[in-house]
């Protein structure tokens, strides 16, 4: 279950649907992803065809899933995500 969000226009988006601060071409997946995440209870439920998720490296345990350009980032707190942001950190 996602715990806690960084970037408030992510947690916008996950609670309804929508927000005009992040590019609206980009909802539909970045939702998709956030759904697979919010039912994920560890890091590895996330490897799924097309997420193309990855550990980050020089961080403590993160993880990053590219969505054309900007990147969701997230911890595992125990078996919930944590700290979920969207980052353009390349």
């Amino acid at each position: 279950m996602i715990q806690t969000f960084r970037n408030k226009a992510l947690a916008d988006l996950w609670a309804s649907g929508k927000t005009a601060k992040i590019d609206a071409k980009l909802h539909d997946r970045i939702l998709r992803r956030l759904d697979r995440l919010d039912a994920a209870a560890a890091p590895d439920e996330m490897n799924v065809p097309g997420f193309d998720v990855h550990r980050r490296r020089g961080f403590k345990p993160s993880y990053t899933i590219p969505v054309n350009g900007p990147c969701i980032t997230f911890e595992f707190n125990g078996e919930n995500a944590a700290r979920v942001d969207l980052e353009q950190y390349h």
